[in-house]
């Protein structure tokens, strides 16, 4: 086994139980009567127990160990979930899951994290009934907790033990009485009965032979397997048949419940689960296959169940239920042969050199086209579709449900309100939107900084909010979708609003703004976004310092994407991200001003309009045409990247949409769709606005993607203060 493979699998499988082991507890804070939840609690913490047992992580081990006895209380209804339980219990988890890190690095706890460690266990066992939390001592890693046998039960709390000694067992030199002393040492021999029905007449009785037989009523805590290896040396000369006590069935019917879903052979199970014995196993096999011969199509084959429940050496139900564990294992087996884990790095680099397919598929292209061999082109255009296709597969395989993301922040949710001493719950809704895996990883710093400062800052203390006519309790909003090309990702609160004055006042103390300026209400609210800017009244360990909300845009711009504000005093605020699919490849819009060729995100092409020439001459002087009666703003690429004057008689409008807005750039050639991979800008041209990145074109030549979202505002940006200097004019006037 490949043990360095193996501890990465562990790693993977251990974060993502921990994960489970939040979720159920958050879970059950609100639905404390979910058993299943409890269930899978319990199940985590076994399974991480158990799998780093096998890496002998013996930390971890004794850890969980005590946590997992307090959920064993817990699932059985001896200790219920209360606040503080489920506050010890998550602290325990983030516990585990430092141990584990430690552990996997390859050192151990240093003295601060083992007193904490023993502090969250005093805590725990405060809460624990008997002894299960009281040791830290672990049993072994991997083996359940020893469990009693079963068959045809016993109506008392006793084992029943049939046995039958063998003609030859004294021949071997073995002492029957001696086995029934060693057994005294697992338990008490309540009663034995000497059976003497095996005894020939005086006469025909042989002095060598063994005709001893005993029913034996046995009070124990063994498992069936340890009562049966007291007779190991003389199996194979005696008839031996255990039953258990009746109380045990309900456990083994729990521990195979309980069993990882690793085992698929119905013997296999009931023996992992303590309800068989190897050897009892063994007999029902060749009673099996000794039936086979005799199987007709009216009579089949008897099932190894049907022979077990027969011979009385597992009671039904537990047959039963190891039956329904075999079917899930093989569904959950199904389940899994549906998925691979696959490194992030080596899909990097097939997204990478598809990339360079692209590329070389449009040089394939352009040459096919120069040339003008008709064959060619017929190829090139198959090659390109079957490159489109590849390249669409490859990057959904980098697609990545926002719903983990947005659970975590229930947990912080949680811990902030209590901090804050508010009462605060969180709504997830379109957690099932998909969006690129190295979006997903860097858009949680900023959502953590919007739903903190929303919680502390955003929503209202009880008292003010009951006095509002509002609930109690506050609700925070995490939402995503997807609108054209882009994700939408919005938290929202019901708080108390930004208020415009206090906006104001603020940007004009900071020199943000001119007295007397005149300012939209959008233009006012992108304030916030300001470096240093803040406008809460008090300072506290959360928030309030002014600094992360422009790092919060400068994140989202970074992965090329906006940011905007929707707020209505007294009402509550909603931050709206706009966020590309991909960071890797998009369909764009090639579109060329001079010698210069630039990219247009195809999504955000709503149309081309081509100019007349009494179009071209009636919007010289002016940046907006009317558009089927409808204003529509327009920028000239050439003005706005100061190209030289060409001297192109023909000139279009591409119409570009983003976030409800639309906008025209005025440029001199339509190249048509273009695969485009997008590289990333140099660190010295990071700052250019108007340009998202770059790509590669299949002469070779650089294009420059463009930014829309930055030139539709620029557009409408120019377009308003137009207005205001003519109205200016106006009133001089």
């Amino acid at each position: 086994m490949d043990l360095a493979q193996a501890q990465e699998t562990f790693i993977v499988e251990s974060s993502e139980l921990l994960q489970e082991m939040e979720n159920a507890l958050l879970h059950l804070e609100t639905r404390p009567d979910d058993l299943e939840a409890v269930h899978a609690l319990f199940r985590a913490a076994h399974t991480i127990k158990g799998s780093a047992g096998l890496f002998g992580f013996d930390q971890v081990v004794a850890f969980t160990h005590v946590v997992e006895s307090v959920l064993e209380q817990l699932r059985d209804g001896l200790i219920t979930l209360n606040a503080d339980l489920s506050a010890v219990l998550l602290a325990c988890r983030d516990h585990a899951g430092a141990l584990i890190d430690q552990a996997v690095a390859g050192s151990g706890p240093d003295d601060d994290m083992h007193a904490h460690g023993e502090a969250l266990l005093a805590r725990l066992r405060t809460h624990a009934q008997g002894p299960a939390a009281g040791a830290g001592t672990p049993p072994a890693p991997v083996t359940p907790a020893p469990v009693e046998v079963v068959g045809r039960t016993v109506a008392t709390d006793n084992w029943h033990i049939s046995l039958r000694f063998g003609r030859d067992v004294l021949r071997n030199g073995m002492d029957p009485l001696s086995f029934i002393r060693y057994l005294a040492t697992l338990g008490e021999i309540v009663n034995l009965t000497t059976l003497p029905d095996a005894l020939p007449p005086a006469a025909d009785m042989d002095p060598e032979s063994c005709y001893l037989g005993f029913e034996i009523d046995f009070h124990s805590a063994a498992d069936k397997d340890s009562i049966e290896r007291v007779f190991e040396f003389v199996q194979d000369d005696c008839q031996i048949r255990i039953l258990p006590p009746h109380s045990r069935i309900d456990e083994y019917l729990a521990l195979i419940e309980e069993l990882p879903e690793d085992k698929l052979l119905l013997g296999e199970i009931l023996i992992q689960g303590g309800a068989l014995t190897a050897r009892e196993l063994e007999e029902a096999l060749a009673a099996q296959r000794a039936g086979a011969g005799a199987a007709t199509e009216a009579a089949p084959q008897a099932r190894l169940g049907e022979i077990l429940v027969e011979e009385g050496v597992v009671h039904p139900p537990v047959v039963e239920a190891a039956l329904e564990k075999q079917k899930q294992t093989r569904e959950h087996k199904a389940q899994e042969s549906k998925f691979i884990r696959v490194q992030a790095d080596k899909l990097d680099q097939l997204i990478d050199l598809i990339g360079e397919l692209v590329i070389a598929g449009a040089g394939t292209s352009l040459i096919a086209s120069r040339a003008g061999h008709a064959e060619m082109q017929e190829a090139a255009s198959l090659m390109a579709r079957l490159v489109e296709h590849i390249r669409e597969h490859a990057l959904r395989l980098r697609m990545v449900q926002i719903g983990e993301t947005f659970n975590r922040f229930q947990r912080v949710v949680r811990e902030v309100s209590r901090e804050l001493g508010k009462d605060i719950e969180l709504v997830i809704s379109g957690g099932d939107t998909e969006l690129d895996k190295s979006v997903i990883e860097k858009i949680g710093d900023p959502l953590m900084h919007l739903v903190r400062n929303a919680m502390d800052h955003g929503i209202e203390p009880a008292e003010l909010r009951l006095a509002r006519g509002k609930p109690a309790r506050g609700r925070l909003r995490l939402n995503a979708y997807h609108e054209s090309s882009s994700i939408v990702i919005e938290v929202a609160d019901d708080g108390g609003g930004l208020s415009r004055e206090r906006i104001l006042k603020k940007a004009l103390d900071k020199g943000l703004i001119e007295p007397g300026q005149t300012l939209a209400d959008a233009e006012v609210y992108k304030l916030v976004f300001e470096p240093g800017f803040s406008t809460a009244e008090q300072v506290t360990n959360l928030s309030g310092r002014g600094v992360g909300m422009d790092v919060v845009k400068r994140n989202i711009e970074a992965l090329r994407g906006s940011i905007e504000v929707d707020t209505r005093e007294g009402e509550g605020t909603t931050f709206r991200i706009r966020l590309p699919l991909t960071l890797a490849i998009i369909d764009g819009f090639l579109v060329g001003v001079g010698r210069a060729s630039y990219v247009l995100p195809l999504d955000a092409v709503v149309e081309c309009i081509e100019l007349s020439e009494t179009e071209r001459q009636a919007a010289r002087g002016r940046d907006y045409i009317s558009l089927r009666g409808e204003v529509l703003p327009f920028l000239r690429l050439r003005d706005l990247f100061a190209l030289e004057a060409g001297s192109t008689r023909r000139e279009s409008i591409v119409v570009v949409e983003y976030a409800g807005r639309k906008a025209g750039l005025v440029v001199d050639e339509l190249l048509g769709e273009f695969q485009t991979v997008i590289k990333p800008l140099g660190k010295v041209f990071q700052h250019l606005r108007g340009i998202s990145g770059s790509t590669i074109l299949g002469s070779g030549e650089v294009a420059l993607i463009l930014d829309v979202p930055n030139i539709i505002q620029r557009a409408v940006t120019a377009q308003a203060q137009a207005q205001r200097s003519a109205a200016g004019r106006g009133l001089l006037h």
